[in-house]
């Protein structure tokens, strides 16, 4: 098996997985945490005159049914993500809700989308994963209309996010085992250099590119900080296999290195991100 698909391998059982399964469960959690996010994309759409939107990464679907509340009853949205138990969970959600959204359990890198359909492209953090970046917004070129928007978001550097690593540094020590970030592979940092972001959309057929980071005001609330560190991200993943006296001694070194966060029992940071405006050219690559 060579690396690439080694890699998507690798993505498939993270979040078809134990990674899916977190998402799901602390759903509500998220889209509050990454509400400011969202808002973005939502208002953008609205601002515009867009009516098939596709939303890459989509999750658990909370973007993507905001975005269908918008574009009723003339529009549609439609969600893309590779985890089934986090589309699956989309799907309800919609239907609760009484929309006609579309979502598709599949690789957004390699599903063959209808050709020159779509004409806006959103994302939050669902961009960064792909094991082979400039065949997956290739092909997400070839199922824009030409002069069709990007609209992404993703993170920038692990240095401008303290507290997203906050729990792997304080585990660290306890948790041998802690897989390390690799800034060459996907992941949530994977879209940190600027420069190669860039170059990616260029090379995939995008032009007319902007990259600007822009900062999130988000929250967490305290009761809520055992559940972040145990059910999500590297450490959470890690919990999860690991005995109950790893696990309590874990927790009790974690929770004290997010003291500094803390504000009349709410924990409040800044989501370090990059905004993502890109145009699809005239030809298809």
């Amino acid at each position: 098996m060579n690396d690439a698909n080694k890699t998507e391998d690798e993505q498939a059982k993270l979040w078809n997985g134990l990674g899916g399964r977190a998402w799901v469960d602390e759903q509500e959690l998220l889209d509050r945490v990454f509400k400011p996010l969202e808002t973005l994309l939502v208002e953008a759409v609205a601002a515009d005159t867009r009516r098939q939107v596709l939303d890459v990464g989509c999750g658990t679907g909370s973007t993507t049914i905001a975005v269908a509340q918008v574009l009723k009853p003339h529009g549609q949205s439609i969600g893309i993500d590779i985890s089934e138990p986090m589309v699956a969970a989309a799907r309800a959600r919609a239907e609760r809700e009484g929309l006609a959204v579309r979502f598709i359990c599949a690789n957004a890198q390699e599903y063959s989308f209808a050709p020159a359909r779509v004409d806006m492209i959103i994302s939050r953090f669902g961009v960064m994963f792909f094991n082979d970046p400039v065949r997956a917004f290739a092909n997400l070129r070839r199922a824009t209309t030409d002069n069709a928007e990007a609209r992404l978001i993703a993170w920038r550097s692990p240095a401008e996010n303290p507290f997203m690593t906050t729990a792997e540094r304080a585990a660290a020590p306890l948790l041998p085992n802690l897989p390390a970030r690799r800034s060459d592979a996907p992941g949530q940092f994977a879209f940190a250099d600027r420069d190669r972001v860039h170059s990616i959309l260029e090379r995939s057929g995008w032009s007319g590119i902007d990259i600007r980071p822009v900062d999130f005001d988000c929250t967490v609330p305290e009761k809520d900080l055992v559940r972040y560190v145990t059910r999500l991200g590297p450490v959470g993943r890690v919990l999860d296999e690991t005995d109950d006296e790893t696990r309590a001694r874990v927790i009790d070194a974690v929770l004290p290195a997010f003291d500094p966060y803390i504000d009349a029992g709410t924990l409040r940071f800044q989501a370090a991100c990059w905004v993502i405006n890109a145009q699809a050219g005239p030809s298809r690559p």
